[in-house]
């Protein structure tokens, strides 16, 4: 029987059969009584519920009605309901023996009181005597409703208590009323059962599906919620209305509303799995815990009742396939392994579940991508039109190591800020090459700096969390901020290289300018000894020299500090024996000392101008070298000269020679007209592409060029029968500025441009996403603030239920992308399409 099979379901997983007390079984005969009137009555037990039908001999006409009396005396036992056929003396004229019509009726009776009295023709078979007779015992436990309004006002009452079962049946009596009210019988004290014939009302209520010619029940979530003006989330069983199908989809209703697993998922078994149903795993990250989980619970509501849904930290599996992948795919069925995918929003997650044969398309097409991307990069073919994004693209598959790199998101940013002294953080966007190229660099900083007291290293994905990158007034990326308690941050502006990186950081740590007080303090510092921190630290410090009389000086000094924190290692020293320092160095307050070298040579320079922005300038010239070494890093603060370039080009280091007789010109430059520098080819190669573009073909070395790039753009060239000494370049140069010598080439006035225009990537995300116009989306980040139930059936306390439209349910969407759980900067990122692709 379907009761006795329930019942051991049901049991088997540690509840009670019954609803109440006087819905115990009680033992009775196989086969159903013949009593008398007087037998039957005086045999009545308080609480025990009995079916009786009164006759006083059985005519032709009622046959029928007895063998399916007899055929449901089995099922009424299951629920401690005894069926007895009482025979009526000849002479009985009692009330139910009596009248003819009597005789052509069933009577329920609890104990010695009449519950009901049912018309013979409306028990026509065992389905509907089971389902009629348990409709009326179970008067409290299944309301029954005809409009909206009753329904709405029993939603109402329930809202912040219970949770309830609506289910709609063509008629009572059907199989599909038997089987509501056999659940009912066992779930009615858990849940408030409500039942309707009314095909409009089961319209009103919401429901999409046309066909109004089969039984529909639909779980109502209305324990958590508390808006009397919206009606409680629904969840449609979409199977047959049978007893079993009931009580499998009430036992998903009940189940956690996302598991959170910390072991091997091959070892997790749900109640989605037993009852088979797939389970998907969510996998995430410590870091963008809160996210994950709003985003697990979104799917798990979308996929309520079709599959289950957990979330996993890859933090703790040691799992390589983890990182490689944000879901994972577990089937019930036996020996069927678990599929790793990459998905990028939480429709394909949905889709995957909905349409099975989207587990197989999805990863063939991942894997025709990998053969496709292999193949390219074997054949060398395919031809990027940006270097950083083709070395992206060709080093895609190395990981970078990013767990000395604290990921930031909306919930964790400021309060990490507030965890130490000094916090780096790097905004950067997932799919922009330069980003994943200096997060490269980031790693090799954070390698360097371990261990570093009061330093954190972190990160902030601005494509995840633009709300962030908005309010920090990140306009481009990368950027990179340093952010002090209390203090405002201060942002880098140099080159993206390790070393370069690694310096702003360090340099970051001591105030600018670090305030020193003795004359020993400041000799410290000149000598490279002080700040202790920076002790093993090679740099040119500045000293800036102040008395009372030149405060006017200090103060545009400490405000171009402030400009130039990260950047330099300024001191400054204003006492009353300042002028007694000054002296030292042959100056007088308002002075800088600068000291190079670790304190071996130390300048004195005046200051003769005081605005900030004219000290800001010049600390930064002075700063530059006389004769440097020129490389990528290092030009850039040299073109801001705006000065011609005086350039020996070396295959390797410069002899003695060399290096004196142009130091010699360098120093002896009138006012300071040209930047006198080398190039190493073998340090710096892009030195070869130079000479190219100078003189088509790379000349013999060492080579000495003088080029303006910002007036004419004319290159001449050294005579190589000269020998290169300061008299020989003294003599060319003054040919040159008397126009006597012919330039060797004229580089082209053109703007130097990408050979393809940028890609537009708001005008990409329109045509493609229109849901994604800037008129009309929302931010990833922003998120409800009200989280959903942990249990979708109401087992634990949560917040408020998010507001529904009256018709149908419009679940709030943490956002389309699966943002943190996304291996973004794992190696089966794609990155660095061409143009032509797009």
């Amino acid at each position: 029987m379907c009761a006795a099979v329930l019942a051991a379901a049901v049991e088997g997983q540690g509840l009670h059969l019954g609803t109440s007390s006087h819905h115990s079984p009680v033992p009775v005969a196989d086969k159903s009584h013949e009593l008398s009137p007087q037998e039957y009555f005086s045999s009545l037990q308080a609480g025990r519920a009995s079916l009786a039908y009164f006759s006083h001999s059985v005519s032709p006409g009622a046959q029928p009605f007895l063998e399916q009396i007899e055929n449901s005396v089995e099922a009424l036992q299951d629920y401690g309901i005894s069926v007895v056929k009482v025979n009526c003396p000849k002479e009985d004229v009692s009330r139910y023996c009596g009248k003819e019509n009597t005789l052509r009726k069933a009577y329920l009776f609890r104990g010695n009181v009449l519950i009901r009295e049912f018309p013979t023709d409306a028990l026509f078979d065992v389905n509907s005597i089971v389902a009629n007779v348990l409709f009326a015992l179970l008067f409290n436990e299944v309301k029954y409703v005809e409009t909206l309004a009753d329904l709405q006002n029993i939603e109402n009452t329930l809202k912040g208590r219970s949770n309830m079962v609506f289910a709609y049946v063509q008629a009572t009596g059907t199989a599909e009323h038997r089987a509501v009210m056999e659940a009912a019988f066992v779930y009615g004290t858990v849940h408030q059962f409500v039942l309707t014939t009314e095909a409009t009302l089961l319209k009103d209520t919401g429901n999409d599906e046309p066909d109004m010619s089969s039984a529909r029940l639909l779980f109502c979530h209305c324990q958590w919620a508390t808006d009397l003006a919206q009606p409680c989330r629904r969840t449609a069983m979409e199977q047959p209305l049978t007893l079993l199908n009931i009580h499998r989809h009430l036992k998903l209703m009940g189940a956690p509303l996302v598991t959170e697993v910390a072991e091997d998922p091959e070892k997790v078994s749900t109640v989605h799995l037993q009852l088979g149903l797939p389970l998907v795993f969510i996998l995430s990250q410590k870091e963008t815990y809160e996210a994950d989980r709003r985003t697990a619970e979104f799917v798990a509501w979308q996929l309520l009742g079709k599959a289950g849904v957990a979330l996993l930290s890859r933090d703790l599996v040691d799992s390589n396939i983890l990182l490689r992948s944000n879901i994972a795919l577990k089937t019930p069925d036996e020996g069927v392994p678990i599929k790793y995918l990459v998905l990028e929003d939480t429709d394909e997650v949905i889709t995957l579940v909905e349409d099975k044969s989207k587990v197989k398309q999805i990863q063939e097409d991942e894997e025709e991508n990998e053969e496709d991307e292999d193949e390219k990069e074997n054949n060398n073919q395919d031809i990027q039109d940006d270097q950083v994004v083709e070395a992206v693209s060709r080093d895609k598959k190395r990981e970078l190591p990013l767990e000395q790199i604290l990921a930031l998101t909306e919930e964790t940013f400021h309060s990490a800020l507030l965890e130490t002294a000094r916090t780096v953080v790097m905004f950067y966007a997932s799919w922009e090459a330069v980003s994943l190229a200096v997060l490269r660099s980031y790693t090799e900083v954070a390698d360097h700096l371990k261990g570093t007291q009061g330093v954190l290293l972190s990160r902030v994905n601005c494509w995840d969390w633009p709300g962030v990158c908005t309010k920090e007034n990140v306009t481009q990326f990368p950027t990179i901020k340093i952010y002090e308690k209390g203090e405002r941050s201060v942002m880098y502006d140099g080159m993206w290289g390790t070393e370069e990186l690694t310096n702003f950081i360090m340099l970051s740590r001591v105030s600018c300018p670090l305030k020193l007080t003795t004359i020993e303090e400041a000799e410290g510092y000149l000598r490279g000894e002080f700040p202790p921190e920076l002790s093993s630290f090679h740099h040119t410090s500045v000293l800036g020299v102040f008395s009372t009389a030149t405060i006017e000086a200090k103060e545009a000094f400490e405000e171009a500090g402030n400009i130039l924190s990260g950047h330099v290692t300024m001191g400054m020293y204003f006492e009353d024996d300042a002028l007694a320092l000054s002296r030292q160095y042959a100056v007088s307050p308002p002075a800088l000392l600068l000291a190079r070298s670790g304190g071996r040579s130390v300048e004195g320079i005046a200051l003769s101008k005081q605005s900030v922005q004219d000290m800001v300038q010049m600390i930064r010239y002075e700063l530059l070298d006389i004769f440097p070494e020129i490389t990528v890093q290092n030009l850039p603060p040299y073109l801001q000269l705006g000065k011609p370039f005086l350039i020996l080009f070396s295959d390797g280091d410069i002899s003695q020679m060399e290096s004196e007789e142009m130091l010699k010109v360098a120093k002896r430059r009138s006012q300071q007209v040209f930047v006198a520098c080398w190039l190493n080819l073998k340090k710096t190669p892009v030195g070869r592409g130079i000479l190219k573009a100078y003189f088509a073909t790379v000349p013999s070395l060492p080579l000495l060029v003088w080029v303006n790039l910002h007036a004419g753009g004319q290159v001449f060239k050294f005579p190589s029968e000269q020998s290169i000494t300061e008299m020989n370049i003294l003599s060319w140069l003054e040919k040159l500025k008397a126009g006597l010598e012919i330039p060797s080439s004229t580089l082209s006035e053109e703007d130097w441009k990408p050979p393809l225009p940028a890609y537009d990537f708001l005008r990409m995300m329109e045509t493609t996403m229109p849901e994604l116009s800037l008129h009309t989306s929302h931010h990833p980040g922003e998120m409800p603030e009200q989280r959903p139930p942990e249990s979708p059936g109401g087992d634990t306390a949560v917040p408020k239920e998010p507001s529904q439209e009256n018709k149908a349910e419009k679940v709030v969407s943490p956002g389309r992308d699966l943002r943190g759980t996304a291996p973004r900067l794992a190696a089966r990122e794609k990155q660095g399409k061409r143009h032509s692709e797009l």
